[in-house]
C-alpha cells in the first residue's frame, strides 16, 4: 500500500498500536517483531478485537483488512514521518548520556505554559517510540518534544529523519552505552548526528554554552544558541548555597534574581534545568511562569526521586547510570546532611571495555566519602570492591533478603544503578 493511502486510513483510524494485548477498537496495529516476539501471529487477535487493520509483513497472511508490507518498522517510521509533514509547530528534539528524560519532562511542564504539549511517554526514545510519538501527536498541540535514544551510530540521524526537528539540545557527553558506541569519541559523533541535522535543515540548536564539549560542536553553526542568550535575554541560574534534599536554584533572568526550590535531588540536574528554563525564555515564556513550572515539576520513575518510607528517606535514582552519572549522584550525596547514610549501588551495564575502570572509580570515590554504610549489587562492582568495606550481592533479589532481615531505619540511603538490575525489588524494604 502506497505510504498516502496508508495515511488517510490513519487519518480515519483513533491512532495506532503494537500490542494486541490491548487494542482499541479503530486502531491500526502495526505487527512488530523482536527477538522473542513476532507481530504477525498476532495481526488475527488485534483485528477481533477492534483494530481498524493490521499491518503486517508476512506475505501468508491474507484478509481484507490486512495490509501487507515489505518490512512493518519500515512502513511504522515512513507512516509517522508522513504525519510529521502536517504537524506545524516546533518539535524540539533532546538527546545526550544523561539527563534526556528529566529534561524533557522539564521541558514539557515549562512550555506546557503557552498551551499542549505533546511528549514522548515514559522513555520511548527508540525506532519504535519515536514513531509512535509522533503518530500519537494530536492537532491542537502547541510543541511537540522527543526525546531521542541511541546505543549506535547512525541511531540519531535516522531518528532527526523521521521526526525532523526544528530545535534541539544535546543534555551532555558521556559513556553510557560505550559498549555500542566503541569509545568516547564515537558517542561525541553519534549525539552530533542531532546538531548535523539541524544545521541541514536550518533548524535551531540550544547548547549549554558552559559545557566545553557542547560549545565546541556548536562553533560555527549559525542558529546556535546558548543557554545564557536565549532571543536576547540574559540567564544564569546556578545552585543555591542553602543547604538541603533538593536542588535550590540561583538565577538571574535580565538582571532580575530569582532564588527557588525544585522536586529534583542532585547538583547535577542543574543543568537539566537550565536547559528547559533557556528554552521556555527562547519560546519567550515569562520568567516568572518559567519558574513556576520547574519549581512545581515533581520526578517519577526512580529518576532524582526522593521518598519518605517512614524508617528512611531514600533517593530513588536507579532507572540508568554510567560512570558519569554515578559519579555526579554520589558527589552530590556525600554532601548531605544526615546522621546515618547508606548506598546501594548496581552493577552499570553496557560499558564494555570501560565495565572495569568504570566500577573501579567509583569505588575509589566510595573510599572518600567516609562513614557511609555501602551495599554493592552485581558481579561487576564485586568484581571491582576486593578489599573494599562492602556488603556484597549478586542480584536484588538477595539484597532485598539482606535488607528483609536487616530492617534499616533512620538511614538517608541512595539507590543507583543500571536498569537492568532491577533495583526497585529493594525499595518495600527501605
Amino acid at each position: 500500500m502506497e505510504i498516502e493511502r496508508l495515511y488517510a486510513l490513519f487519518r480515519n483510524s483513533v491512532g495506532v498500536t503494537t500490542d494486541s494485548r490491548t487494542v482499541n477498537k479503530g486502531e491500526i496495529f502495526f505487527a512488530l517483531k523482536g527477538p522473542s516476539h513476532d507481530g504477525n501471529r498476532h495481526a488475527v487477535t488485534a483485528l477481533n478485537a477492534g483494530a481498524l487493520a493490521a499491518v503486517v509483513d508476512d506475505p501468508t497472511l491474507i484478509g481484507e483488512r490486512i495490509i501487507v508490507v515489505d518490512d512493518v518498522l519500515e512502513t511504522m517510521a515512513a507512516l509517522a514521518a508522513c504525519h510529521r509533514h502536517r504537524l506545524q509547530m516546533p518539535v524540539i528534539g533532546v538527546t545526550g548520556t544523561n539527563g534526556k528524560t528529566t529534561t524533557k519532562e522539564l521541558l514539557t511542564a515549562v512550555l506546557s505554559k503557552q498551551g499542549r504539549v505533546h511528549s514522548t511517554p515514559g522513555n520511548f526514545n527508540n525506532h519504535i517510540g519515536v514513531p509512535l510519538t509522533l503518530l500519537s501527536a494530536p492537532d491542537d498541540a502547541v510543541f511537540l518534544v522527543v526525546e531521542m535514544g541511541a546505543n549506535h551510530m547512525g541511531e540519531i540521524a535516522a531518528l532527526c529523519a523521521t521526526a525532523m526537528p526544528t530545535h534541539g539540545i544535546i543534555t551532555n557527553i558521556g559513556t553510557a552505552h560505550i559498549e555500542g558506541f566503541g569509545s568516547f569519541e564515537n558517542v561525541r559523533k553519534a549525539k552530533s548526528e542531532l546538531y548535523q541535522s539541524l544545521k541541514s535543515t536550518g533548524g535551531t540548536i540550544i547548547y549549554n554554552d558552559a559545557n566545553p564539549i557542547l560549545s565546541g560542536m556548536a562553533a560555527g553553526i549559525s542558529h546556535a544558541v546558548p543557554y545564557s542568550a536565549p532571543r536576547g535575554h540574559s540567564f544564569r541560574a546556578v545552585p543555591d548555597e542553602e543547604e538541603g534534599m533538593l536542588l535550590r536554584i540561583r538565577a538571574e533572568i535580565d538582571d532580575t534574581e530569582y532564588r527557588f526550590a525544585t522536586g529534583l535531588f542532585g547538583l547535577y540536574n542543574i543543568d537539566n534545568v537550565r536547559a528547559a528554563m533557556a528554552a521556555g525564555l527562547l519560546f519567550d515564556i515569562p520568567a516568572e511562569e518559567i519558574i513556576d513550572a520547574v519549581s512545581s515539576y515533581r520526578p517519577a520513575n526512580n529518576r532524582s526521586q526522593v521518598t519518605e518510607t517512614g524508617r528512611n528517606t531514600v533517593i530513588r535514582d536507579a532507572y540508568n547510570a554510567n560512570p558519569s552519572s554515578m559519579e555526579k549522584s554520589i558527589a552530590s550525596f556525600a554532601t548531605l546532611k544526615a546522621d546515618k547514610k547508606m548506598v546501594i549501588l548496581g552493577d552499570m551495564l553496557e560499558l564494555g571495555s570501560e565495565s572495569v575502570p568504570g566500577h573501579a572509580a567509583v569505588i575509589r570515590q566510595l573510599r572518600q566519602l567516609g562513614d557511609i554504610k555501602t551495599v554493592l549489587i552485581g558481579p561487576h562492582f564485586r568484581e571491582a570492591a576486593v578489599e573494599f568495606p562492602a556488603t556484597l550481592f549478586g542480584s536484588s533479589e538477595a539484597a532485598a533478603e539482606w535488607l528483609r532481615s536487616e530492617s534499616p531505619e533512620g538511614y538517608t540511603i541512595l539507590v543507583k544503578g543500571s536498569r537492568g538490575m532491577m533495583l526497585e525489588k529493594v525499595y518495600p524494604l527501605l
